[in-house]
């Protein structure tokens, strides 16, 4: 299927900033060159189905997983021990992992996502692996970020492999350390392969579609000259960067003891804060911390439902806002349903961080900015969704109900009829048009079952993954890590 060219379309309703201006009815949408050109009030109701138009959503923290953790048998683990799960699959083709994931995300109205690429599917050269992603995202219709996952330290869990290796039984911890024990890579060699990554993505034109990033995985995974050399490279090249920060308790006690003077009073030291920086998650961040976050102008990407489903806990997004954080709506493959639905996440983050009774903490307003970059004004980019609304509004009784209203209460993914790109038409009646999802999806899937019926070590790891999570269960509640911050 290939994307179409729009010029020209007519909704019932149009939110064109959802909480800041009101519904318009009846509007006629003009597009030209990938931009808005036009909206046209019009004298009569739009026949046919109705649909209502708002600005495309952005998922500001993903790595472009497309296996879903259930499906892998970490339902109900915390973060710790849910990680070394993503290994019981064997590497597959990196340009199916994701475009099957990317369409996902583009079929539930999200035209811009963070890719954090934590996990390598290997088999290639990793510039290569970065421009089949490139090709993916550009095939599909999406527009992405990509961060290069930068780390030299602690690849088991919050301490030195050592130590971590000794927390588990004997009978595994070989099979633990060939797979995940970290084999440091020197600063400048980890700086050299972003800016190789760079460079192929310019060469290859990809730059329209594809932002390269820093992608420093976590504090606990980075040494301290590591992240040193990422801030002043970042400041020289004004590269933006992109890291995980305070997602479990257990991160929190980590940082509270490696970090005694604070631990963002430790990245604003190094230089590493600063608006080029995205934190994601700092769902145990402190008042003080987020307001030096907002001094500094960093983003915060809160990730609503992957911190409910990993037993991480519930984001300050209230406290986030009253201390003027920039912050962005993230899915981290990790939606509520598992099924990367971008209006499902915004309505369950509104609905947590709204506040209680009469208490205002969170507006309509402040949720689209938080969901979505975009205005449908004359002169922004043409990102846009249109919803069935006669599918979402199956019930009306009054005509003065506020369609804003009726969005967050009941709209998700299943009412998205098309998606519009710069311009152009990439999911058509629910369906992606620049890739035929279906077939990518059954040909993935195929390839997985194929890999692990005949790699029996894969079998006999999924066995290790499984008493590693029950291991490490003890070691951090514990909460005593040792070892030193650098």
């Amino acid at each position: 299927m290939t994307p179409t060219t729009d010029t020209t379309f007519d909704c019932a309703w149009l939110l064109a900033d959802p909480g800041t201006a009101p519904a318009q009815r009846n509007v006629r949408i003009t597009l030209a060159d990938g931009c808005v050109d036009a909206l046209t009030p019009l004298p009569d109701a739009v026949p046919g189905r109705r649909r209502l138009a708002l600005p495309a959503l952005a998922n500001a923290h993903d790595h472009a997983r497309t296996v879903r953790s259930a499906t892998l048998g970490a339902f109900g683990q915390p973060l710790e021990g849910w990680l070394p799960f993503l290994g019981v699959v064997p590497g597959m083709d990196p340009y199916l992992c994701a475009a099957t994931s990317f369409a996902r995300s583009l079929r539930h109205g999200v035209v811009d996502l963070m890719v954090h690429y934590t996990r390598v599917q290997g088999g290639m050269p990793y510039v290569d692996e970065v421009a089949a992603v490139a090709r993916a995202a550009r095939y599909v219709g999406v527009r992405i970020g990509f961060a290069v996952a930068m780390r030299d330290r602690n690849g088991i869990g919050y301490s030195d492999d050592a130590t971590m290796l000794a927390a588990l039984r004997p009978g595994i911890r070989e099979a633990v350390a060939q797979r995940l024990a970290v084999k440091p890579v020197a600063p400048a060699q980890q700086l050299a392969m972003v800016d190789e990554v760079a460079a192929m993505v310019a060469s290859e034109d990809h730059g329209a579609h594809v932002d390269v990033q820093y992608g420093p995985s976590a504090v606990q995974w980075c040494s301290t000259p590591l992240l040193e050399a990422i801030a002043r490279a970042s400041a020289d090249t004004g590269r933006r960067m992109h890291m995980h920060l305070l997602e479990t308790k257990y991160q929190r006690d980590w940082a509270d003891q490696m970090h005694p003077g604070g631990i963002v009073r430790f990245l604003d030291d190094i230089g590493l804060l600063s608006p080029r920086l995205t934190l994601a998650h700092c769902t145990w961040a402190r008042p003080e911390e987020l307001a030096l976050i907002a001094e500094r102008g960093a983003t915060i990407a809160v990730n609503t439902s992957s911190n409910l489903g990993l037993k991480s806990g519930v984001a300050p997004l209230a406290e986030m806002l009253k201390q003027g954080c920039k912050v962005a709506m993230g899915l981290d493959g990790m939606a509520f349903d598992e099924d990367d639905d971008a209006l499902r996440e915004a309505r369950l983050a509104y609905a947590l961080h709204r506040g209680w009774g009469y208490d205002t903490t969170m507006t309509p307003a402040q949720l689209w900015g938080f969901a979505s970059r975009g205005r449908i004004v004359p002169g922004a980019s043409a990102d846009i969704v249109l919803l069935d609304w006669d599918a979402l509004d199956d019930d009306p009784l009054f005509d003065d109900i506020d369609p804003l209203d009726l969005l967050l209460a009941r709209a998700h993914g299943g009412h998205i009829d098309t998606v519009i790109a710069s311009g152009r038409t990439v999911v058509d009646a629910g369906r992606v048009c620049g890739v035929d999802e279906p077939a990518l999806r059954a040909e993935l899937l195929a390839r997985m079952r194929a890999a692990l019926a005949s790699d029996a070590g894969h079998h006999g790891w999924r066995g290790t993954v499984q008493a590693l999570a029950e291991d490490l269960a003890p070691f951090y509640r514990r909460g005593h890590f040792g070892g030193c911050c650098g």
